[in-house]
């Protein structure tokens, strides 16, 4: 029997994802959406990163932070969505073994990084409201590269050790994923290995994932609260509140899609594909105009920079 199994799960050398359940000729309208904001978290975060490393006064803590979320955001997202965009077309809509590995592992990387540098802002954001003396102090440039360094070695031994779990199941049953990406939950659906360690230590990996970063989030932004309740001036309080909300806004969004994903049934794998496209789409989309629109600062360098560009256009166009 465990030879059956092994010949089995080495068989297997591709995958099929089926995708969202709908009639065919709604797959170019599925295409063109996922263009649309595909090509908005590519913009939006491409620019926020070139504003950020360009301009000199935004050299800060916050936005280091900034840059490495729009870094991840970029990156996995682009994981997911291109290969998703082909399948729409192509009528096998098949992935490599090699590729389905890819996926798990690197949206996994990213995804669980992104979740402790949201932790290490909203560290970031506390001691700039309510140890406001000593930020430069506590907010060195080696601690901050620290955490951002710490967050990916994290999201690299979380994805290690899922992937390396996930495929070390038996992928006997089908080999069709009823998903637009390799997942987890789905992969789980088509295996016909036992699988009670495999969601014990999935289980336990999330807990010690997502309660920490939470649990940093809460009580950071409760210690920011009762500060900016503490402030007397009305316009200090409204422009403490407006630093703190775009950040909460993103990991509001973002923990409240995938927290909404694992709590729903396998039965209802439509509501799964529906709440995973507000994390690999949504949210990267979401990011850069939330922390563009909200911001001053960033709001000044973008407005310098197209002055810089219209200047250097009418300047052209007055030697030709």
């Amino acid at each position: 029997m465990g030879d059956k199994t092994t010949n089995n799960h080495s068989e297997v050398t591709d995958f099929i994802l089926v995708g969202f359940k709908v009639a065919p000729q709604l797959h170019i309208v599925l295409f063109l959406l996922f263009l649309l904001v595909y090509t908005m978290v590519l913009l939006g975060n491409i620019g926020m990163m070139a504003i950020i490393l360009t301009d000199p006064r935004l050299n800060t803590p916050m936005y280091f932070f900034l840059s490495n979320l729009s870094f991840i955001d970029l990156f996995y997202s682009s994981v997911i969505a291109p290969k998703a965009m082909i399948n729409f077309w192509s009528e096998k809509k098949s992935i490599s073994f090699a590729g389905c590995v890819a996926q798990v592992f690197l949206f996994a990387l990213f995804i669980v990084t992104e979740g402790f540098v949201l932790a290490a802002m909203a560290y970031d954001r506390f001691i700039a409201i309510c140890n406001p003396l000593l930020y430069s102090v506590h907010m060195s440039s080696r601690l901050c590269t620290q955490l951002v360094a710490g967050s990916y070695f994290c999201g690299c031994i979380s994805s290690v050790l899922q992937t390396s779990m996930t495929f070390t199941l038996s992928f006997c049953a089908s080999r069709a994923i009823d998903h637009f990406y390799c997942d987890d939950r789905p992969l789980q659906r088509i295996s016909c290995s036992d699988l009670y360690i495999h969601k014990m230590v999935s289980f336990f990996l999330c807990s010690i994932i997502i309660l920490p970063t939470i649990f940093v989030i809460i009580v950071s932004y409760i210690y920011i609260v009762s500060s900016v309740l503490k402030i007397r001036s009305t316009e200090g309080r409204k422009k403490a509140f407006s630093t703190c909300s775009s950040h909460l806004g993103v990991v509001s969004v973002l923990y409240g899609a995938i927290i909404f994903m694992y709590f729903v049934p396998d039965r209802f794998p439509e509501l799964s594909k529906v709440a995973s496209l507000c994390y690999i789409l949504v949210t990267p989309m979401l990011n850069p105009l939330i922390y563009s629109l909200r911001n001053k600062d960033v709001k000044e360098s973008l407005r310098k920079i197209i002055q810089k560009k219209n200047f250097l256009f009418r300047s052209f166009l007055t030697v030709i």
